[in-house]
């Protein structure tokens, strides 16, 4: 059985309609996999808001620890297949998603955690000084299936839409939690903008001798409000996605080092030259990762 885990909280209703229709819309048989809604701490409890009838193995669960964590750590416990396909509130998978990460389970079984190609859903037409970000947004579009066994590749790590893992790298995951070797939350909880978890999760496929990696076939969109194509969003996210990317490197045995002046200088020089959404970004991105750099050497200490 696969267990598809729908994390959430306070979702925007029209968007959360898409998921779910997408959902209800797969090729595979309803008897082939399971639904787990996490309700994390929505201000209004879904139960009794969203009508999951149409799945016979479609449940919610509340976990009122607020952040995308301790959510999935929920759906890993509550999950019962030996394939987890975490889904977003705001993706809408293909009619064949379900079908095609099935196969890809029976057909790799060198793998252990994989994804696929996300298309934004953009709600208004996005400004085109954005482009470069958009794979900050989950954005991956390619031609052919790549993997590897490294744990912080950038070019095989999946991410957290529609992210595929085994069971066994799930409790993986689930045990690093558990057991406090994981000193640090790498997701978002309320309004941060934190992202790493789901790489977190992905890389465990590498302890266990397995692969990562990205699979053309599987294919979904990813919607997305106005306001995640603003300066203030996007800069706000690469401090995020810097932060949260140090301390995976710290994590995963990489060297992490606080920037000396002479790097902070050119670093600095760097950012002036850019025009003004470039180079707040850039700054933004310098100070995640010293503010991670120093986190860690007070965490060590």
């Amino acid at each position: 059985m696969i267990s598809v885990v729908v994390c959430t909280h306070n979702p925007r209703p029209d968007y959360f309609g898409q998921t779910l229709a997408a959902l209800g819309a797969q090729s595979l048989s309803a008897r082939e996999w399971e639904l787990v809604v996490i309700d994390n701490a929505s201000a209004e409890p879904l139960a009794g808001r969203i009508d999951l009838g149409w799945h016979p193995g479609a449940r919610i669960v509340r976990e009122d620890k607020l952040g995308l964590t301790p959510a999935r750590l929920r759906g890993i416990r509550e999950a019962r297949g030996e394939l987890l396909v975490f889904v977003d509130d705001d993706n809408v998978l293909d009619p064949n998603y379900l079908e095609k990460a099935k196969a890809t389970a029976d057909g790799r079984p060198y793998l252990g955690a994989w994804s696929g190609q996300c298309r934004p859903g953009f709600e208004t037409t996005p400004p085109e000084w954005t482009r470069r970000y958009w794979g900050n947004l989950a954005v991956r579009e390619f031609d052919h299936d790549v993997w590897s066994n490294l744990p912080r590749l950038g070019e095989t790590m999946p991410c957290g839409a529609g992210l595929c893992v085994r069971r066994a790298v799930a409790e993986r995951y689930l045990h690093l939690n558990e057991t406090g070797q994981r000193a640090f939350q790498l997701d978002r909880t309320g309004g941060s903008l934190l992202s790493g978890g789901d790489n977190d999760l992905a890389a465990c496929a590498c302890e266990l001798g397995l692969g990562v990696g990205l699979v053309a076939d599987l294919r979904l969109q990813h919607l997305m409000s106005a306001d995640r194509l603003t300066e203030d969003y996007l800069t706000r996210l690469a401090e995020g996605i810097h932060f949260s990317s140090t301390l995976l490197d710290a994590q995963w045995g990489l060297p992490v080092r606080r920037r000396g002046w002479a790097r902070r200088a050119a670093d600095f020089l760097r950012a002036l030259r850019l025009p003004r959404p470039h180079r707040q970004i850039a700054r933004a991105a310098y100070r995640g990762r010293d503010k991670a750099a120093r986190l860690l050497e007070t965490h060590g200490s």
